[in-house]
């Protein structure tokens, strides 16, 4: 396990602060976040206010992976949309100065809600949460980005071809073991590939309710978090993306909805969340939306392969729980397979 990727140095962090951040002209404490798989993140608790470290990993990794500079970009760019994401102070790309990239941005107080049963709130609650969650992700995909800034975001073409592309070759870099499901998915999903329907956007890549700050009371969003995959594609892989994380067993591994009864607890069905998306967007509906899904679950399978290689490496930010992640891979392509045959 790397010691660096637990740590911060802290000096270093106050001789590049002061002066650019108030409150590191005194003594300052370092917190590490436990999640943050992909880029190592920590709470910087100052006299003047808290910030958040968000730094690459040491180490060699992947071509294209913790892209903390587009990180930073995106969300500086977000600022003053309806899309609710925290200041951005700082960004460093020099590699002198903590032996990695990292920016620094606002601490955003609010509830961070892990487990989508939000159990400690009622059904008025959930509902009302899982509607704000709505709003933003369709917020998120009628954002105009040469508006803000963003048109040169991603390359043009099919956001899909170019991302199945992408996450076979990262998958293959960071494949440790011959797992024959997610050599089949990748068989099927090219054959399914959907005709480009022409639409083009801002996508967060990684959309799940664990990413999003909330009001500590009440429903609304404070901030949406964890930018590192976002790019210009296909707003419906958002879409499909929150919807396969629903199909994990629920509970603080699986993070899902899997046999949860969600009238009971005042949660919408897939199909009534999908409704509410489309008649935001004013779309009448989603064609091939097992596609989608599927590539949703082929994509966090090729993440978590990347976990568990970092994990071997001795990269991980959290290096147990990496492993533990890593055994979900079969599971993933076994659900995508699930998904596309529906």
């Amino acid at each position: 396990m790397s010691t660096k990727t637990q740590t911060l140095d802290r000096e270093a962090v106050a001789a590049y602060l002061r002066g650019r951040l108030p409150g590191f002209d005194s003594d300052f404490e370092v917190v590490k976040f436990e999640t943050g798989q992909s880029n190592p993140t920590f709470m910087l608790k100052t006299k003047a206010g808290n910030y958040v470290l968000r730094r690459k990993p040491p180490g060699v990794l992947l071509k294209s992976a913790h892209a903390v500079d587009r990180e930073f970009r995106v969300q500086k760019a977000l600022a003053g949309t309806d899309v609710p994401v925290a200041k951005m102070h700082l960004l460093c790309e020099d590699d002198d100065i903590l032996g990695s990239s990292f920016y620094v941005m606002d601490h955003v107080e609010g509830r961070n809600i892990t487990d989508p049963r939000m159990k400690d709130l009622d059904a008025q609650a959930r509902a009302g949460v899982m509607d704000e969650m709505n709003r933003v992700l369709s917020s998120l995909h009628q954002v105009d980005v040469e508006a803000i800034g963003l048109a040169d975001y991603g390359p043009p073409g099919n956001y899909f071809e170019r991302q199945l592309a992408r996450w076979t070759k990262q998958y293959r870099a960071s494949e440790t073991e011959a797992i024959p499901e997610m050599n089949e998915l990748i068989q099927a999903l090219e054959k399914a590939m959907p005709k480009d329907d022409g639409q083009r956007g801002l996508v967060h890549g990684d959309y799940r309710i664990d990413n999003m700050i909330f009001a500590s009371q009440g429903t609304d969003c404070r901030a949406v978090l964890d930018w590192e995959l976002s790019t210009i594609g296909h707003p419906y892989a958002d879409l499909a993306g929150v919807i396969m994380q629903w199909q994990m067993p629920p509970g603080a591994e699986g993070r899902g909805l899997a046999g949860v009864d969600r009238t009971a607890l005042g949660l919408p069905s897939d199909q009534a969340f999908i409704e509410s998306y489309c008649k935001r967007r004013g779309l009448t509906g989603i064609d091939d939306f097992g596609f989608y899904l599927s590539f949703s679950f082929f994509r966090m399978g090729g993440i978590l392969q990347g976990v568990l290689k970092r994990a071997l490496d001795g990269n991980a930010s959290n290096p147990e729980r990496a492993v533990k992640l890593g055994g979900f891979v079969s599971l993933f392509a076994r659900s995508g397979l699930d998904a596309l045959g529906k």
